[in-house]
């Protein structure tokens, strides 16, 4: 049986050349298309901003599963990459873990599970590229 454990609700209107607003009014951005002029977000920035925060989470779940804290100063710096292919547009994926004080090999394998662990990633899984890197 599943829980729900928290609903994230936004209206937006005028698509990429619009505005959202999150329903408790602590999200309000206005959106402009990637790379134009405009004054506003984007889709792919605030994918970005979601995905590596919840990922960073999930390093942390990793490592408190073997008993491990993630250091203050870690971080993770997503990339999404908006594409033109044959079937239409498309997204991709980069996140880039640092995880300074950790020993590479363990740092990749925390890395490597937290996307097991990670909602954003469950759900773009076998939908879109992503790659995982560890500075």
């Amino acid at each position: 049986m599943s829980t729900v454990i928290y609903t994230g609700t936004t209206n937006t209107i005028g698509g990429r050349d619009g505005a959202s607003r999150s329903s408790d009014g602590r999200l309000d951005v206005k959106l402009s298309p990637p790379g134009s002029s405009g004054r506003g977000t984007n889709p792919e920035q605030l994918f970005a901003a979601g995905w590596s925060a919840c990922f960073l989470g999930a390093i942390g779940r990793a490592a408190a599963e073997r008993q491990l804290r993630v250091p203050a100063d870690a971080a993770v710096d997503a990339e999404i990459d908006l594409v033109s292919s044959d079937d239409g547009y498309v997204l991709q994926a980069r996140l880039n873990a640092k995880l300074p004080g950790i020993e590479a090999v363990l740092a990749k394998s925390l890395v490597e599970r937290a996307h097991q662990l990670c909602p954003y990633s469950k759900a773009t899984r076998g939908n879109i590229a992503v790659e995982l890197n560890v500075a």
